[in-house]
């Protein structure tokens, strides 16, 4: 790391520039002011801002606005209603349990619905008030095996229309001996939720299937299958519940619309949006996010690779990449054609007269005559095209890989390292916090750089103003939190290596406490800014006051614009910057 990055936090207030270490939360990592015109010089003026704005906008964004259910809660949840809306409407629990599946368990619509035509819900749910048929005393014929069976071996729903228990189960007793074959239940509860709306197996009725006949009639086995769907269904069902969609993960979050952020973490630790079910995202909106992943799967990619890398044998139009090499082509057998690379005219009619074997005197001048094909126009385009998602792409992936690291230094770091720093440091594991919250912003932070490489790559080529002030906010992005990660990685092993108590630990404390709370806060605000889609960029070019004002990058900001459009995260450790501004 740079000099500059090494300094001690009690002078951290005796310059302008260490106020980025002070920790300060009134001014510090505050997005800063820009202005496009003088991009080549830029001299980033810095206003302060009030402090009680950024301290509302940090409060508001930690307000948690979901609910994090486990399986107790959501069955606890559905019998609550269940119970509410059997007692308000007067009805069983069973016709309950139909109703809010059948509204997909939205209370207040059951209610509406129920007191504005309580006939026609009856009629479209299947919960009669009184049977159809009457349900007979002696022998009755099943309406699906057509045996003659007594009355204490048929079951019905509340239509009346009767059919025997084996016909409902698919259970059979014959000399003691119990079989199973494909019944009316059974097979309903094998083809999937839907056995949760099931009705009367007679045509010309709409009866409803409830749960008590399920559990007298079901095996054990579809009884368990059924509970399962049942308390599925409360979940994916209800517009306000969704599962979290890590693997093996069986909670469900309960989210409270309104809050404008979609951001959730499960209490298994994955983090993901409750609007598009992907991982977390902010700062992209999930339009953005469902286009970038559909880029990177996508096989147009493929193509616009092989257009930009290869050229059609003129012949048998066959692709063919040149890696290294003169400009004399010859085609794979059984074509075998020899032409020139650049003009792809047949290899015959060049020579030295052309330009010889490395150059084409005729692809020159039709090049400077402006008469190139449009096939050569689209390799080119497609070559531009690939350059730049290869830029952007590369970045955003390698971010994915620092975040993986830090998820697993931090694991490390909680499981051995903690430990043993309490030992050597004599401080109790409580008052070392501060470390693991310094990891968790480093996690969060690398999150959130890595969608800006995607916010990047679909901000419009003709907004110069906002595209510079975007990769000038990136690069100082990057700039703190490369400060923050030596500090934490770096500096902390010192302490973890050392065999006996170091007096400096304090002030180590002090450091790392307050970069992480400077990062958090410019990541905040930067988040904040590129969500408003950097409104406050006007069209002169000029960025209007948009919170407090110190840089986070800790030294001085000129001359700093871009560099986050060069710059490399760590992935294992190490500080690395690539110079890209050939791209």
């Amino acid at each position: 790391m740079e000099s500059e990055d090494d300094f001690d936090m009690h002078d951290a207030n005796e310059s302008g520039e260490d106020d980025f270490y002070s920790g300060r939360d009134d001014d510090a990592g505050a997005i800063p002011t820009y202005d496009d015109s003088d991009a080549d010089d830029a001299d980033y003026e810095f206003i302060d801002n009030d402090s009680d704005d950024s301290v509302d906008y940090v409060s508001h964004s930690h307000q948690q606005n979901y609910t994090i259910l486990s399986e107790v809660d959501i069955r606890q949840r559905q019998e609550d209603d269940i119970t509410r809306i059997s007692t308000v409407l007067s009805i069983s629990k069973v016709e309950a349990g139909i109703l809010l599946r059948y509204y997909s368990w939205n209370v207040s619509k059951v209610h509406d619905e129920w007191f504005a035509d309580e006939e026609k819900v009856r009629r479209s749910v299947g919960l009669l008030e009184k049977p159809v048929v009457p349900f007979p005393d002696g022998e009755m014929i099943c309406g699906i095996c057509f045996e003659t069976y007594p009355y204490d071996l048929l079951h019905a729903a509340a239509c009346g229309h009767p059919f025997c228990n084996s016909c409902w189960s698919g259970l059979l007793c014959y000399s003691h001996t119990l079989f199973s074959y494909h019944g009316y239940i059974s097979t309903a509860i094998s083809d999937g939720p839907g056995c949760l709306m099931l009705r009367c197996p007679d045509p010309s009725c709409v009866a409803a299937v409830g749960q008590d006949m399920i559990n007298a009639l079901a095996s054990d086995e579809d009884r368990e299958k059924y509970s399962r769907y049942f308390i599925r269904s409360y979940v994916e069902d209800n517009r306000k519940t969704k599962w979290c969609p890590a693997p093996g993960c069986d909670y469900a979050v309960d989210f409270i619309f309104g809050s404008g952020n979609y951001d959730v973490t499960c209490r298994c630790s994955y983090s993901f949006c409750w609007n598009c079910t992907e991982e977390a995202h902010r700062p992209v909106d999930c339009d953005t996010v469902a286009r970038w992943i559909l880029k990177n799967s996508a096989e147009s990619e493929n193509m616009n690779w092989i257009l930009a890398n290869s050229k059609p044998c003129p012949k048998c139009k066959r692709p063919i990449e040149k890696n290294h090499g003169c400009m004399h082509m010859t085609c794979t057998p059984p074509c075998r054609f020899e032409f020139c690379w650049l003009c792809l005219g047949a290899w015959s009619e060049h020579g030295e007269v052309t330009g010889g074997y490395y150059a084409c005197n005729r692809y020159e001048t039709a090049k400077k005559e402006g008469t190139f094909d449009e096939e050569e126009k689209r390799r080119e385009m497609a070559k531009l095209s690939v350059e730049k998602y290869t830029h952007y792409y590369e970045r955003w992936a390698t971010n994915q890989s620092s975040r993986q690291k830090a998820l697993a230094d931090l694991q490390q770091m909680q499981s051995v390292h903690l430990e043993k720093l309490s030992e050597t440091q004599c401080q109790p594991e409580s008052q070392l916090k501060f470390i693991t919250e310094a990891w968790l912003q480093i996690i969060e932070c690398r999150r959130v750089l890595k969608w800006t490489y995607a916010y990047g790559y679909y901000l419009p080529e003709n907004e110069h103003a906002k595209r510079h002030f975007f990769e000038y906010l990136q690069g100082e992005a990057e700039s703190g939190l490369e400060r923050l990660h030596q500090c934490a990685e770096k500096e902390l092993q010192v302490y973890l290596n050392a065999e006996e108590q170091l007096k400096d630990f304090n002030e180590f404390r002090s450091k790392l406490a307050g970069l992480t709370s400077v990062t958090r806060n410019f990541f905040e605000n930067l988040v904040r800014a590129l969500e408003n889609g950097l409104s406050d960029v006007n069209s002169r070019g000029a960025c209007s006051r948009m919170g407090s004002s110190k840089s986070l990058g800790g030294g001085s900001s000129r001359g700093r614009s871009g560099k986050g459009k060069g710059s490399t995260p760590r992935s294992s450790g190490s500080n690395r910057n690539i110079d890209d501004s050939g791209h």
